[in-house]
């Protein structure tokens, strides 16, 4: 299904240019985008006549343009030359030195086997062609030595960097003419008898039609963390992994031109500055539409980003805050994105690095429409009072996870949380149970409650109750009356604190710094301790502040009254959450006042 939805893609791509450029998005089969240094001049016998830079020069420092080359050879261990282009080690037989010691006076080196290969491999196919260019690039090399690197043009810069080649004079390169295209094109796909012979035949799992299988399929690069050669979703390296007799391709038969079409689509969307793809955690989340014109799609993927990953205030739009208020209120689709039909199919596909290969962590085909809801679901559960963040400035999903790593470093988010997270998020599903946990002993570690830490833990157990797994509610604003007993206790412990604070100030080590894990674990052993210091507390407070000790005495005795005769012994994980949002949001009552008296907005229960 997976492979089916790229191999589409690819074909809608090539159908839809690029509207700015008016180039193609993708290159046609055999052929593939690649960073690409410089571009070696030849004359029409052969010689070298200069080394033009074909970086792209926009940015301060200059990097590889991405051009459309005949596609490369999957390396292993192997010695396989490329078609036309490689980098140095190969076209001229020149690489970077790895020893270190000697690197600064020898910063190049010769690897004569690399360059034979690439030399043997061109002058088997160029030798009988009549192409100018073709001629030029196999007389180039038949004279070539590594030993001439050393002379002008060449210089240290050059080292290590794919370079192609061009016919002194003309506009095109080398491996663009019609008569490379068309020697390439006949060595990558045999006709008539000789595919026959190939024993490589059979029924491709995407199309349905009878085809040359692949062997081994294109690399697939760009997923963050992987490997700078790129990795694999199809492929078998060992016996354990085969099956029937077969090797390697056939036992996923793939035609050669499916293969293509979906790495090509993939690698497309892999590309950040194709706006099709976010870095959750160690996961690439890429995403694409299919509607009726490229514009409803790209209309569709914009806004799919703008939600998931909204920018900073200082990047958005009012267009982007407008619609993320919408959605956090929980309004229509169609109020929401007039100009996107809710019923454009869209596609959301997470990967993640495992070794040459990749994991997929997460697939969705769904609607727009349906993804829009549930992401209006996810926000309203996100819903507490007071609200953490402006209504049009919802935090990210990665923003989210960060408060779920220790030192909210984006290295120690757990990696299967990041899929499983998006996944609940874009299918409405339960929140995996592990954002509950790892918020809880974030919270016992560091004390600090922050606002989206304790929206992250009401967005759990909202969803929990409102889906039935849980019989307590939890409230979204501050209340007693009907809040479960773990909710209480947390309201206990703000209180207490800000009577320590009231009569102390700000101390280094205060209750939540010392208690906190303690109290909302195991509360039987800390809050009565907590209470008859509280009592102190308030006599010095009458001494100075006579109405705020009043004040927060009421407050103290209404909290108190609501709960039972003993204090529980034990809390479970999901009443540690309850106790984190309850002391969230009485500490933040006292801050909804101009003045400094705690709030009375508390009603005891009876």
């Amino acid at each position: 299904m997976i492979l089916s939805c790229l191999n589409a893609l690819y074909y809608r791509l090539v159908e839809n240019p690029d509207p700015v450029s008016g180039q193609a998005r993708v290159p046609p089969f055999g052929f593939t985008d690649e960073n690409i240094s410089y571009c070696l001049v030849l004359s029409k016998t052969g010689d070298l006549v200069d080394i033009q830079d074909v970086r792209d020069t926009s940015e301060k420092k200059p990097k590889p343009r991405r051009l459309c080359v005949p596609r490369p050879e999957k390396r292993t261990s192997d010695i396989k030359p490329n078609f036309l282009w490689d980098k140095t080690a190969y076209v001229l037989g020149i690489e970077g030195n790895k020893d270190k010691k000697t690197a600064k006076e020898t910063p190049w080196v010769v690897n004569a086997k690399t360059n034979e290969a690439f030399q043997q491999v061109h002058g088997h196919r160029l030798e009988k062609n009549d192409d100018l260019g073709l001629k030029a690039l196999y007389q180039f090399l038949e004279s070539w030595k590594p030993e001439r690197f050393s002379q002008t043009p060449f210089s240290p810069e050059h080292v290590d960097a794919n370079v192609i080649f061009k016919l002194d004079g003309e506009a095109g390169y080398i491996h663009e003419r019609p008569a490379a295209k068309q020697l390439w094109l006949s060595l990558i796909e045999p006709e008539g008898d000789e595919k026959k012979t190939t024993g490589n035949m059979g029924t491709c799992l995407v199309t349905g039609q009878q085809a040359t299988l692949s062997r081994l399929h294109p690399a697939i690069k760009g997923v963050y963390g992987g490997q700078s050669s790129g990795g694999s979703i199809v492929s078998f390296n060992a016996e354990a992994y085969e099956s029937y007799g077969k090797s390697q391709g056939d036992n996923a038969p793939v035609s050669e031109q499916a293969a293509f079409a979906y790495t090509t689509a993939l690698n497309y969307l892999l590309r950040r500055e194709n706006g099709h793809c976010l870095s959750i955690g160690d996961t690439s989340t890429v995403f694409w539409a299919q509607a009726k014109d490229a514009q409803q799609e790209q209309e569709a993927v914009s806004l799919f980003a703008s939600i998931v990953n909204p920018p900073t205030d200082e990047g958005q739009s009012n267009k982007v805050k407008h619609t993320l208020e919408k959605i956090a209120k929980g309004r229509p689709f169609e109020e929401v994105a007039p100009e996107v039909d809710p019923s454009t199919r869209f596609f959301v596909l997470g990967l993640a690095p495992n070794a040459a290969r990749l994991s997929i962590r997460y697939w969705m085909d769904s609607t727009l429409g349906e993804l829009g809801q549930h992401l209006s679901a996810h926000w309203q559960d996100m819903q507490i009072m007071p609200l953490p963040w402006s209504p049009e400035q919802q935090p990210s999903v990665w923003r989210c996870l960060i408060e779920t790593a220790v030192l909210r470093k984006t290295e120690n988010i757990s990696p299967q949380l990041a899929g499983e997270w998006l996944r609940s998020i874009l299918t409405g599903q339960r929140y995996p149970r592990q954002v509950l946990t790892q918020l809880v002993q974030r919270l016992r570690s560091d004390g600090d409650v922050n606002g989206l830490r304790a929206a992250l833990i009401k967005a759990v157990l909202h969803r929990d109750h409102r889906k039935g797994f849980t019989k307590e509610a939890i409230p979204m604003s501050l209340e007693l009356e009907n809040a479960p007993l773990a909710y209480r206790l947390g309201c206990l412990f703000a209180v207490l604190e800000q009577a320590q604070r009231g009569a102390l100030g700000d101390v280094n080590s205060s209750i939540v710094d010392r208690y906190y894990g303690t109290a909302s674990s195991v509360p039987y052993s800390v809050f009565p301790r907590l209470i008859a210091g509280c009592q102190n507390h308030l006599s010095k407070i009458r001494k100075d502040k006579p109405g705020f000790a009043v004040n927060l005495d009421k407050q103290l005795g209404g909290v108190i009254a609501s709960l039972p005769h003993s204090f529980p012994k034990q809390l479970t994980i999901e009443q540690q959450g309850q106790f984190a949002v309850g002391y969230y949001q009485q500490k933040q009552s006292f801050f909804t006042k101009k003045d400094s008296a705690p709030s009375a907005s508390i009603t005891p229960s009876n």
